[in-house]
């Protein structure tokens, strides 16, 4: 294969990676490519990362549209550069790093604390892998000014990305990102980016900043008693090689917890995550191995983070004693009425006070709330944006809780991103607190259906890689936009959400409302007897998503079973309604 076969302006931008700036190595494997690979080089140079749902995040190698020394490097010259604008009154600067297990993250991190030393800002760097959340701690608890992670959260193992965070511990939100975006697009060449750092600006943090950050979580415990009567329940936990491998067992045996049985295997940091395919708690397989060992020793719960603990994928048993696991939506509704139950009892509920779900997480959470009378408000996909709403709204309303249905799940203010740490504290101690009631959290979960509403919700992702497939997957969201779906399950379709447009269509009165939200590539389809359809491009993966959301009322609990079915089956045809199957 020859040069003939690459288009002329891609080639040229690889071909700018040949030149002496460029390190050896880098400059030698472009060079292959180019004679020997033209499609991997179109796809690791037809554009540059960009900042999307969760920051700078790609497939390892070099490119522009890869993950190493020189995006990571042009993206941290950005920052640091925007920083220095932003912040010039200040006598210094600090920025707080972490990273986690992934393959080349310490020395990605380390590349970055360079640059910003290189540029006059001082950095709080974690003396080993960490948390995303405790990195989100550390920023408030430091008092900087930005923080960066290096993590692609729950991404196979060829991924690493770069997630950028504000002085409110919170993931970037405009106007910030486009500022920084804007910076770092206005960086021409590797020559300007400072890779020699100053020494003298590192702060090296560690167990000094782990345990305040533990102890701080275990303030946040709502049934310490209870916790402690039933300190012997049974808990799998694995880390799937990734940070939590330390922090959760401590954070449990602080909530009084004795009894924690991690995966020996599962608990080797290592960035090829040698034990699972993909090192993903929302899928089965990356369980299987922490479930075989709950089965064995009749555990009450299993959990499992994901590399940089901010997801936690819970295993629960049924009324049967089978194992079963836990849809996001389903996690977060349990947590949501724990805590506001436990709020309640101890009359913390005043009326100021708040949850926040996003726009693709169960109608569930926003009923349980209005049963407390306590307000839900709802936001763009992305946990940034439930801690937005923290920031806007912290000195006039209480935040509570917060869920997004990919895992991800929040209580408190003293973090601002999902933290994954305190959520495996507090299943647990839902899982005691149900005991306390002669139940199990399975029994429980089912009385919050027979309460509220029995809602049944399903992913689909559809992975469509590469340029193609980013054309492709713009080609399915034009089509859903130019030609909805009239009835779906037999149902008519009477409201559109187009979060791109920001427009609501009600379809039944002709009326076309504003949506206050932030623009985003987002279609919503709702039908007349609820069901509710989302489609989303996602901002961190090579897909496009689909969200199913279908419900019914339920009076008993010993409903569940078959009306469960027949709302799995209504997802069923709906999937076939839209093509997908």
């Amino acid at each position: 294969m020859s040069k003939q076969r690459i288009d002329q302006e891609i080639l040229a931008r690889a071909e700018k990676w040949l030149q002496p700036e460029f390190d050896k190595e880098t400059r030698g494997e472009v060079k292959k490519l180019i004679e020997t690979n033209p499609k991997e080089i179109v796809e690791a140079f037809y554009k540059d990362l960009e900042f999307g749902t969760g920051g700078l995040r790609g497939i390892m190698g070099p490119g522009t549209n890869r993950m190493n020394r020189y995006t990571l490097g042009k993206a941290t010259q950005g920052l640091a550069n925007y920083l220095v604008k932003e912040f010039n009154d200040l006598p210094e600067i600090r920025v707080a790093i972490a990273c986690d297990s992934r393959n080349n993250s310490m020395q990605f991190a380390l590349t970055t604390a360079e640059i910003l030393t290189a540029n006059g800002i001082w950095v709080y760097l974690f003396e080993a892998l960490r948390p995303t959340p405790q990195l989100s701690f550390a920023i408030r608890t430091f008092k900087c000014q930005s923080g960066i992670v290096i993590t692609a959260s729950h991404n196979p193992k060829e991924y690493n990305g770069y997630k950028v965070y504000w002085n409110d511990g919170a993931q970037i939100v405009p106007p910030h990102d486009k500022n920084i975006i804007a910076e770092v697009n206005s960086i021409d060449s590797v020559k300007e980016i400072k890779f020699k750092g100053d020494h003298n600006l590192i702060k090296v943090i560690g167990s000094e900043i782990d345990e305040i950050y533990l102890n701080t979580l275990s303030s946040l415990s709502l049934s310490p008693d209870i916790n402690l009567k039933h300190r012997n329940i049974k808990i799998v936990y694995t880390p799937i090689h990734g940070t939590g491998v330390d922090l959760v067992p401590r954070v449990l045996h602080k909530f009084g917890f004795a009894t924690v049985v991690t995966i020996p295997e599962q608990n080797v940091i290592d960035g090829n995550f040698p034990t699972v395919q993909s090192p993903n708690p929302e899928e089965p397989a990356a369980l299987r191995l922490a479930l075989e060992k709950a089965q064995e020793i009749d555990a009450d719960i299993v959990m499992a983070t994901d590399p940089d603990a901010d997801r936690v994928g819970i295993g629960i048993k049924d009324n049967m004693g089978k194992f079963i696991l836990l849809n996001g939506n389903q996690a977060a509704a349990l947590l949501i009425y724990y805590v506001l139950t436990k709020w309640k009892e101890k009359k913390r509920l005043r009326g100021k006070e708040y949850i926040v779900k996003t726009i693709v997480t169960s109608d569930l959470l926003a009923n349980i709330a209005k049963g407390f009378n306590v307000e839900c408000i709802e936001v763009l996909t992305g946990f940034k944006y439930i801690a937005e709403i923290i920031r806007e709204l912290e000195d006039n309303k209480t935040f509570i809780a917060g869920g997004e249905e990919s895992y991800g799940y929040l209580v408190g203010t003293f973090v601002r991103d999902k933290d994954a740490i305190l959520s495996c504290a507090l299943f647990p101690e839902i899982v005691a607190w149900a005991k306390e009631q002669g139940k199990s959290i399975y029994q429980l979960l089912i009385d919050i259906y027979t309460k509220y509403g029995l809602y049944r919700e399903r992913l689909v992702s559809i992975t469509k890689k590469g340029k193609e497939g980013a054309e492709e997957i713009q080609k399915m969201m034009k089509q859903f936009r130019s030609n909805p779906p009239k009835t779906l399950a037999g149902s008519k379709v009477v409201i559109v959400h187009d979060y791109a447009q920001r427009q609501t269509h009600d379809l039944s009165e002709s009326v076309i409302y504003p949506i206050k939200l932030p623009k985003s590539d987002v279609l919503q389809f709702v039908t007349e007897d609820g069901s509710r359809v989302s489609i989303r491009p996602s901002g961190t993966e090579p897909k496009i998503k689909f969200y199913f959301g279908v419900n019914s009322a339920m009076k008993f609990p010993a409903e569940y079973e078959i009306a469960n079915g027949k709302l799995d089956q209504k997802i069923d045809s709906i999937i076939n309604d839209l093509g997908l199957q």
